[in-house]
């Protein structure tokens, strides 16, 4: 049986070295801080949004949520989105998606000041991203998976990873991170509609799914000894189960975890992750903007 990748530890870890250095930042004078903004009553959404939240004040960070009308107007949340990007109190914005119809995520995103554009979602920080530039934010999701790779010590170089997907949340920018040097892996982008996708999959050492397809990942479609990195999460109707639904990846763990030489379950594998490079992100940026602040301090005082 496939080693379980336990992302809920590991992001405990992370989350606990976050604290560590929020704490260093809270004694020179700095607070962490990160909004997100909410336009509607997504039920999805709102959990997120909590759990985001929760894990801010956790880690000794302070946490804005403004929570918005799903009637709110282009120009309205423009507005918002500018008043946190000039509130210096404010290091990280987020625009939690998906939005309302009448509103254009793309715009949104983009109105975000990349410097405190911590989802890494903005076009300059992807740009950043896709030639190595260490100034920008990599998306926490991506992050996330180079770090668990790193963190348990899975070899990339000259390795050969298959990743099924094409978003430029996920796959895309994770692309980039494993071919850049220092993972030096080989890389296939393949997608749901890639001819013959299981000829491509079972070549893979490292295995990414982000389609969020339950279960399109068969144990025929991985190499013996692979590691499988299941980035899907999609709410299935279960009658059987008190919630009334559970929650699938897009790999059928069992029957994989009997081939792969290791898997990251779902819940509990890359989905942590995710908040906790969001707070590493978040932090950065505070640290980012008191560094400028001592700078221009010292300048001054010549």
């Amino acid at each position: 049986m496939a080693r379980i990748i336990d992302g809920t530890a590991i992001a405990r870890e992370i989350r606990a070295e976050v604290a560590a250095h929020v704490a260093q930042l809270r004694a020179a004078g700095t607070v962490p801080g990160l909004a997100v903004v909410l336009v509607g009553a997504d039920p999805a959404s709102e959990v997120y949004v909590r759990s985001k939240t929760r894990a801010c004040q956790e880690a000794g960070m302070h946490s804005r949520l403004l929570q918005l009308p799903a009637e709110t107007t282009r120009d309205e949340l423009f507005g918002t989105i500018d008043g946190l990007n000039a509130d210096p109190g404010i290091h990280g914005v987020l625009v939690q998606l998906p939005l309302p119809p009448q509103l254009n995520a793309k715009e949104f995103l983009e109105r975000v000041n990349p410097a405190k554009d911590v989802d890494g979602f903005h076009p300059t920080n992807v740009g950043r991203a896709f030639v190595g530039d260490p100034h920008g934010f990599v998306p926490a999701t991506p992050a996330g998976i180079m770090e668990l790779l790193r963190r348990e010590r899975i070899e990339t170089h000259g390795r050969h990873v298959v990743i099924v997907g094409r978003s430029l949340i996920v796959s895309k920018p994770l692309a980039s991170l494993l071919m850049a040097p220092g993972a030096n892996a080989t890389v296939t982008l393949t997608h749901r509609h890639t001819v013959d996708l299981a000829q491509h999959t079972r070549m893979a050492d490292i295995l990414v799914v982000a389609v969020g397809k339950p279960g399109l990942i068969t144990a025929e479609m991985v190499k013996p000894g692979a590691t499988v990195i299941d980035v899907g999460v999609t709410r299935v109707d279960d009658a059987s189960d008190p919630r009334g639904y559970v929650i699938r990846g897009d790999v059928e763990f069992d029957a994989v975890s009997a081939v792969a030489g290791a898997i990251t379950p779902v819940p509990g594998g890359v989905g942590p992750m995710t908040i906790a490079m969001l707070l590493r992100n978040t932090m950065t940026a505070a640290q980012r903007t008191h560094d400028r602040a001592a700078r221009r301090a010292k300048a001054g005082a010549r």
